[in-house]
């Protein structure tokens, strides 16, 4: 199987910061079906697999005084990471971890943008990110939740390349070429497959969407794929896990989750029908 890598600019990989991680990954791999590797013991670190391929991570929160709690982070592919640093910093973002290296899988990073919502860079060495996306129990998008869009539109625009479409119901967000690098590498069959008359121009492109933060702190937002909400939203919660908001759209039923350690995530069922 050809592994899946990223160009720069396209996210790439989501981990969790957690304060047990034994206990998140007994949700994870209940909710997910994901196995895990250990790859670092000194501040625990464990790769999830869904059928043997990588799919997310789950890590020891570092102890420190911003009182953050656990939570999901999202990762951009970069090929050298302090040009992307030095980037960031002269569009108005910050650095709040400099490089370094994530036991030998990548260099990464820690930013926020300019206005204070925090992403990370990821700048691949033993591992090129997420092998597994786009089906039952593995990471589908990550959503930029913002009150400013405009703000957003030129900062990441600016630094990442990205372009921001406008298409009535949602903004999409897409990385030019990221299609043709798929087609031309571990998913040959992309263009023909999203070639619908219902298919926005471009969607081969796209890896994300931005939303209008609305009563909640802009961030981030990490959604995995499910065969069914409902199911999903029944095991959550058995598990101890919340159930913050659903939604039922043309194209998904989706539902918004807090994890038993505080962590928000989205799960989403594809159904095109409502």
């Amino acid at each position: 199987m050809t592994p899946r890598t990223y160009p720069e600019g396209v996210t790439c990989w989501v981990d969790l910061e957690a304060d047990d991680v034994d206990e998140a990954a007994r949700f994870y791999g209940a909710l997910f079906g994901w196995t895990f590797i250990e790859a670092a013991t000194e501040r625990r670190y464990l790769v999830a697999q869904r059928n043997g391929q990588d799919a997310a991570g789950i890590a020891q929160r570092p102890q420190g005084p911003d009182g953050s709690g656990a939570g999901w982070s999202t990762y951009i592919s970069v090929r050298d990471i302090t040009y992307a640093v030095d980037r960031v910093v002269q569009a108005g973002g910050r650095i709040t971890q400099s490089p370094a290296d994530l036991f030998n899988a990548a260099i990464t990073a820690a930013c926020v943008d300019p206005v204070e919502i925090p992403f990370r860079l990821w700048q691949a060495r033993g591992r090129q990110g997420a092998q597994v996306a786009n089906t039952p129990g593995a990471w589908n998008f990550s959503d930029l939740h913002t009150a400013d869009a405009s703000a957003a539109v030129g900062f990441y625009g600016g630094v990442f390349g990205w372009v921001f479409d406008d298409l009535g119901f949602a903004t999409m967000i897409r990385r030019p070429g990221y299609g043709d690098h798929l087609a031309a590498t571990s998913d040959p069959g992309i263009h023909e497959r999203q070639s619908g008359d219902s298919v926005p121009p471009g969607f081969a492109d796209a890896f994300g969407w931005l939303a209008l933060a609305q009563d909640e702190k802009p961030h981030w937002q990490v959604t995995f794929t499910v065969a069914d909400r409902d199911d999903a939203i029944g095991t959550a919660e058995r598990l101890g896990a919340t159930v913050l908001s659903s939604t039922d759209t043309d194209w998904t039923r989706d539902a918004r989750l807090q994890d038993p350690q505080g962590a928000v995530l989205t799960v989403s069922q594809y159904s095109p029908s409502g």
